[in-house]
Order: structure tokens, then sequence, then C-alpha cells
């Protein structure tokens, strides 16, 4: 696949270093490469490149920049929380910190073309520079005239220089309603099974053969491919799970070649770990520490007490179970403390006999989820900020899911996605007794 990284503007030795940097990403490799062109020409003004997380994106951008040798500077959209930030890292890659210096305490977009033009006539620059910038959905929150700056930077600067932004989303909602210079699309697809198969076998254990180790890894895809597609964290299972694997081989009762009976001993060890699939209940250090002659062969996977979580946070997730798994007309039986009389003939609908925990959970809006989190939690809590922030955080740490689509701000839907075990275990540490309050369980 190397033949793919042609180009004449670039020495043969680099792109193939490149190459052997990117496996399965040579065709994006090759045509984001078409599209920069050659160091001295004129690159497009800005470019989106889009995809999954963990598709290769930065990876791509970033090896290219560094094998290529091109003048450029990245830029963490979560790191700048401001434009000054912004402004002040490109001014002191390209042009040093003398540059920056001139930026005053508040710039505007106008004091940072300003500086650029300046400093652009001092040094002008032989080749194209550019400034790649990570997690730009982010500059949707910047302010209203930075992402259309952006994209046309170039122009207002009378430059070489081109921006590429790499996002998870596409490029339809990043497009302001006044409209904007349109960038160049380029999309990384996810990974196919294959793929993932070969990346994740060039990382083997060098104790092992090679077709031992990708027989373990096409065991690993075989369980988490359906419902993890992120090579990182595959990489992280990959890791952990190995000497799990490879365990009956190093204790001599089983060869390399019988993958059947490997598989028979990996195979309840992975199907339980797809319980914690992004969660890291415990370190991969702790993970490596625990007693080699511990008895469970699960070791500190199903230990759910292990989740670290803030105090809230854990009856955010209480309540998000409760509102997942009960119907909606029976909050007033559980959480209201003057009901009045309500027969239980008359609160359990007739004909009613399937579980609402073999059902699924239920979407739920926000205003609910507070309503039930303000019921359960054992003291006064003012609704700050910081209650709506550790919603977010359930929802990073896909604990919650959001249902609801990204732009309804007014009342947000959410699914709780964790077992039964999963909430018991946590509702234990708060010294909550959350079966008195599942409607299942009457």
């Amino acid at each position: 696949m190397e033949g793919l990284l042609e180009h004449p503007g670039y020495d043969g030795e680099k792109l193939r270093r490149v190459s052997e940097q990117l496996p399965c990403r040579e065709v994006q490799a090759g045509m984001l490469l078409s599209l920069m062109g050659e160091p001295q020409q004129y690159c497009y003004p800005s470019l989106f490149i889009y995809g999954h997380r963990a598709s290769g994106k930065s990876h791509v951008v970033n090896v290219l920049m560094k094998e290529l040798e091109l003048p450029h500077v990245t830029v963490s959209c979560v790191e700048c929380v401001s434009s000054a930030l912004l402004f002040e890292q490109v001014l002191l890659s390209f042009f040093g910190c003398d540059a920056a210096s001139l930026l005053p305490r508040s710039p505007s977009l106008s004091d940072f073309v300003r500086i650029y033009k300046q400093r652009t006539s001092e040094f002008p620059s032989k080749q194209t520079r550019y400034i790649v910038m990570e997690q730009a959905e982010l500059l949707r929150d910047a302010s209203v005239n930075l992402l259309p700056a952006l994209l046309r930077l170039q122009e207002l600067v009378e430059d070489n220089v081109s921006v590429i932004l790499l996002s998870e989303i596409v490029w339809d909602k990043f497009r302001p309603n006044t409209g904007c210079f349109e960038p160049l699309l380029l999309h990384f697809p996810d990974y196919s099974k294959a793929e993932l198969l070969q990346i994740l076998s060039a990382g083997r254990n060098s104790s092992y053969s090679a077709e031992f180790y990708s027989s373990y890894i096409n065991i690993l895809l075989g369980v988490f491919y359906t419902v993890c597609r992120d090579l990182r964290e595959l990489q992280h299972l990959a890791a952990l799970n190995f000497s799990k694997f490879c365990e009956p081989v190093a204790e001599g009762k089983v060869k390399e070649t019988e993958t059947h009976k490997l598989w028979k001993n990996i195979e309840p060890h992975l199907k339980k770990a797809m319980q914690t699939v992004y969660l890291r209940e415990v370190s991969s250090l702790q993970w490596e520490q625990m007693d080699e002659h511990e008895t469970g062969a699960l070791r500190g996977l199903s230990a759910h007490t292990h989740v670290e979580l803030p105090y809230y946070s854990k009856f955010l997730l209480i309540a998000a179970y409760l509102a997942s798994y009960n119907p909606a007309r029976t909050d007033k039986r559980f959480f209201v403390k003057h009901h009045g009389k309500i027969k239980k003939t008359n609160f359990l609908k007739k004909n009613e006999k399937t579980s609402n925990h073999l059902l699924g959970p239920k979407p739920f809006p926000l205003d609910r989820l507070l309503a039930i989190f303000y019921s359960v939690v054992d003291s006064r809590v003012a609704p700050t900020a910081s209650i709506f922030s550790q919603i977010s955080s359930l929802v990073t740490l896909q604990l919650l899911t959001l249902v609801s689509h990204d732009d309804q701000l007014d009342s947000p839907k959410y699914k709780c996605a964790v077992s039964l075990d999963f909430i018991s275990a946590i509702s234990r540490t708060v010294n909550f007794d959350i079966v008195k309050y599942l409607y299942d369980f009457l």
C-alpha cells in the first residue's frame, strides 16, 4: 500500500516512513497530501477532517506534519479556553515569543491579524504554514466571528497559511446561520474489523509468536467488536487481558496451537469484561498488582465498588436508574411523603406481567431526573451548575446515554446504561436501599 503515498513535492524516503506509521490509513493520508499540495504552493485555505473517535484523524495529520517537516502548530481547543490563548499559541509557534508579547491583554481578532501580517512581512515563509485545530467542535461555543475568520484566515493575513479542523461531528452542525467560507471536507471512516485485527496484531508481545497473538486479537474482537470499535479502548483491553489468555500456555497446560481450549478459558473473562468497557473500574497498574492467587477468575472486573464517583454523582446515577425502570406514574407513590392512601390493587396495573428490567431502560426527561434526585438525596442540595456538570460527566463516562437531539436544550432526555448489580453496588456505598424504590420488586 506504500505506493498510495507518492507525491512529486515530497521526498520518497519521508513518504515511506509516513506510510509505515499509518497502517490502514494510507488512502486518507494520500487524499490529504493531494489536498495540501506541494510545500511551496498555496494550499486550500481550510480543510475539515471529521470521523468518529479514534479513527486516526489526529495521528495521520501529526505524522504528516512531523515526518514531512512542515511548519505547523497544533492547537487543542480543550486547552485554549479563550481566543487570546489561541492567538498567543499560533504567534508563539510561528514567530516566537516576541510576536506573542505584542498581543494586548484582551486581544481581538483584528489585533491578531495585524500582528500576524506584520510578522509575515518581516519573516516570509517559503512553505505553507498549517494551523491544526483538534476538538474543533468546541469552536462553536467561541466568539461568533472566530470560526468564520479561521476558515478564511489565508485571505485575512495575506499569507500561505491553511487551517485544518479535526472534529468528531459533521460539517452541517458547524455551518453558521449567517454563512461562511466552505472548507474542503475529508471523512475518516471507522476501522473495519480486518483493519483493527491488523493494527492490534502489530503490537504483539515478543515472547509469543505472531500467529498466537493474532488468534488472541481475533478472539478479543469477536467479543468486543459489536460494543466497542474505539481503537484506543481495544488496545487497552488487549494489553489488560493478554496475561489471562496466555496463562494456560505459561503453565504448560495448553499448547499455543490449541485455540479452542484457549478460547474456553478466556471467554467468560472477556464477556464479563464487556460490562466495564470505558469505565476503568481499576487502573492498569492496580490490575497488574492484584493477587495472582485470587480464586475469582474475573479479578476486579465485578468489583463495582472500585468505581470512583463524586457523592452527588452517585445519587444522580441512582435517580437515573429509578427514572429508567420505574413508570412515571409511580413517582408519587415512591417519592412523595404525604401522597395519601393508594391501594396496591389500584397502584399495580391489571394484567401487567412484563418486568421493566426485561423491557430495558426507558428514556426520561431532565426535570424528572432532578425531581427524583432531590427526593432521594439525604441533604438539601442547591440546583447549581455543578449538578448539571456532573450529569454531563455521567454521559461522558457512558453511565448515562443522551437520547434526545444534541440541539434540544430545553428538555434533554436520557437513559440509564448500567446494570442492576452495578447500581446496587453504588447504592450500598451511600447506604441507599434501591430495591425498595423499584416497581418490579413490589
